[in-house]
């Protein structure tokens, strides 16, 4: 017989065991997997005619995209996005690396050379470009933890970005320019920065605008190409040139107009071709006409969940990295949501940004998923180290 009081036997709790693949975000999943489905629906009703004699040509493609994407989201949701930190200069590096490889080995498409061909997809690098900065950039911050009050600290993490998003701008490729400018501000803003060194980041960013549009010029150089000037200036004002700059803009409007609250039988603007880049950078207007005020509510509220998901593994970070990688995720998909679609309703310039999971594009679907499988891996390790601790 044992004196003393019985130790009680610990519960438990069955919710936290199994493999890591069961601890993931399952309503960010949920987000996932639909906006998946709705672009290869959407690409497949939008772009029937634009291949003849080949319906579903660009949805078996973006059906392929998405499947090796998700195939290397559920990889990476087992993978520690802890060891990335360790390889900061290599993650920097090979940033670097890709996007130059462009001007190397690049194919030029309409003035632009952004991407390399490699037969059945061509890789974009500035697309994997932005999730490789995402990684790095957290990594240099959490290394100079102790010294974030620092201009020094700031002005080192701001010039890590600038120099590939210069690259990239000079490709030209100006929307993923300036979702590599988004990203390094949303880290300076979850690491702590003072807001003093935010208001000189916006007083130095406006007299580089100054120099770009009005300087520049006067002098004699075009650091922009006139196409892209037109495109950032067209949306005040559409009507004015609605042959040329205001011609996108003012399709968008139409195709996403005419499909009233439930879509129209006959989607004339994406059918007959009067909607420019339909399948990329207009997907979300195809959406508005087709499916009509329902289905773009049903899209953006798939993103909605996406994000809020994305701020929630943000709080719940085992680690400052994670938190940091989680912020910077989270901008880059709320940055090219909102600049997409407010192009698309004519509240924003057009500069050629994706939207997330739905364009057609495979270097910017798949690198998207990736990025959905490191915050799930966050999730994931947040949730082992809780029950870890007993919460």
């Amino acid at each position: 017989m044992v004196d003393g009081p019985m130790t009680p036997t610990p519960v438990r709790d069955f919710r936290e065991e199994g493999p890591r693949l069961w601890r993931i975000d399952p309503l960010l999943l949920l987000a996932t997997l639909g906006l998946v489905a709705a672009s290869v629906y959407t690409v497949r009703v939008g772009t029937t005619g634009d291949i003849p004699g080949e319906p579903n040509y660009y949805m078996y493609r973006q059906l392929a995209y998405a499947g090796v994407g998700l195939l290397i989201m559920f990889l990476l949701t087992r993978f520690d996005y802890s060891r990335l930190r360790d390889w900061k200069f290599g993650v920097y590096g090979l940033m670097l690396v890709t996007i130059l490889l462009v001007y190397a080995l690049g194919f030029s498409a309409r003035g632009s050379k952004r991407a390399i061909e490699f037969g059945f997809v061509n890789f974009q690098a500035s697309e994997l470009g932005k999730l490789l900065l995402v990684l790095a950039l957290s990594a240099f911050m959490v290394d100079r933890m102790r010294r974030l009050e620092e201009r020094e600290t700031t002005s080192r993490i701001v010039l890590l970005a600038v120099v590939p998003a210069m690259l990239v701008i000079a490709q030209p490729d100006l929307g993923s320019g300036l979702v590599y400018l988004a990203i390094v501000l949303a880290v300076l803003f979850v690491a702590g920065t003072k807001w003093t060194h935010f208001a000189a980041l916006g007083v130095l960013g406006a007299a580089a605008i100054a120099v770009v549009l009005l300087v520049a010029p006067a002098a004699g150089v075009e650091v922009l190409k006139p196409y892209q000037k037109d495109r950032l200036t067209a949306f005040l004002n559409p009507s004015d040139d609605p042959a040329e700059e205001g011609y996108q803009i003012n399709q968008s409007l139409t195709a996403i107009g005419a499909g009233g609250k439930t879509g129209r039988e006959e989607a004339t603007q994406t059918e007959l071709d009067f909607l420019p880049e339909h399948h990329t950078d207009f997907i979300f207007s195809v959406v508005g006409e087709e499916f009509g005020f329902v289905g773009a509510a049903l899209v953006l509220s798939l993103f909605a969940l996406m994000i809020w998901r994305a701020l929630r593994i943000l709080t719940m970070s085992k680690n400052f990295y994670g938190a940091l990688v989680a912020g910077g995720i989270t901008a880059m998909l709320m940055f090219q949501v909102f600049v997409n679609v407010g192009m698309t309703i004519g509240i924003m310039p057009i500069t050629g940004i994706p939207l997330p999971l739905m364009s057609y594009g495979g270097s910017s679907v798949i690198t998207t998923l990736m990025a959905i499988g490191l915050l799930q891996s966050i999730h994931a390790q947040a949730r082992e180290t809780a029950a870890a601790k007993g919460l």
